[in-house]
C-alpha cells in the first residue's frame, strides 16, 4: 500500500498502467473525488462519431470497450473516494453495489440524430436529479470559438467536465480518473486554477496517454 506521501506524489501525473493494480495500492477514501467514463462494453473502441458533414470519423481502432469493467474495478473505486460520478452506468449498473438517487443527464443537444440524446452518470452523492446540456454532435459544438479536437471515440468536452466539478468538488479537492483516455478529466482540472484541484489519472493505453500529455501541455497555465 502506497503511503500518503507516495500517493502525494503521484498527484498531478497520468500513469499508464491498468488502473486496478492502481488502485489496490491506494488508502481508503484517499481521493475526494472519483470523475470516470469508463469502457461501456458496447463495441465503441472504433470507428465512430458524425462530422458535421454526415461523414464518418475514423479512429484508431483498438479493443478496450468489448465489455465493461468487472465489479472489482467498482468496488476499488468507492473504497479509494469518498464520492463517485461514473459514466454510462446505466450499461452496468449491476455492478455499481448500491442505488442512487442523484443521477446526471448529459443533453448533448444533437437534434436528429441515431446517436443517443444523451449519457447518464451515476454519482453518489444524496441530491436529485441533474441535467447538462452541452451540443457536441460532430463538427457542431457548444463553443465553436474553442471548439476541441476531438482524438478519442468517446471523448467527453472538457467544459462539461468543468460544469460538473464546480457543481461537485470544492477547492483542493482531489480527483482521480482510472480511465483517463484522452485527458479530458485532468485537463478540466487544470482549467479550473481557482478551485486548486488535484488530480491523478490511470491509462493503459499508451497512445492515449501520449494525446493526454500532449493536450496537459497545451493548456499549462492557461485559463479556459
Amino acid at each position: 500500500m502506497f503511503t500518503i506521501e507516495e500517493m502525494n506524489d503521484k498527484l498531478n501525473k497520468i500513469h499508464c498502467m491498468d488502473c486496478l493494480d492502481f488502485m489496490q495500492e491506494v488508502p481508503d477514501n484517499y481521493f475526494d473525488l472519483v470523475l470516470t467514463d469508463p469502457p461501456y462494453g458496447i463495441g465503441m473502441d472504433g470507428k465512430v462519431g458524425i462530422n458535421g458533414a454526415g461523414k464518418a470519423k475514423e479512429y484508431a481502432q483498438k479493443d478496450w470497450d468489448r465489455k465493461a469493467p468487472d465489479k472489482e474495478i467498482f468496488d476499488e473505486v468507492i473504497r479509494i473516494s469518498k464520492n463517485q460520478i461514473i459514466f454510462g452506468a446505466n450499461h452496468f449498473i449491476d455492478k455499481i453495489p448500491y442505488p442512487s438517487s442523484c443521477w446526471l443527464f448529459w443533453d448533448k443537444d444533437n437534434e436528429a440524430s441515431f446517436f443517443a440524446d444523451g449519457e447518464m452518470a451515476w454519482t453518489s452523492f444524496k441530491t436529485a436529479v441533474r441535467k447538462y446540456k452541452y451540443r457536441w454532435h460532430g463538427m457542431l459544438q457548444q463553443d465553436m470559438a474553442n471548439k476541441e479536437i476531438r482524438q478519442h471515440p468517446t471523448q467527453k468536452p472538457t467544459e462539461l467536465f468543468k460544469l460538473i466539478l464546480r457543481d461537485y468538488a470544492k477547492d483542493g479537492f482531489k480527483i482521480y480518473d482510472p480511465f483517463l483516455g484522452s485527458g479530458t478529466t485532468a485537463i478540466a482540472c487544470q482549467g479550473l486554477n481557482n478551485m486548486n484541484l488535484q488530480w491523478c489519472g490511470t491509462e493503459l493505453e499508451p497512445d492515449y496517454v501520449a494525446i493526454a500529455n500532449k493536450r496537459l501541455s497545451q493548456v499549462q497555465g492557461s485559463l479556459f
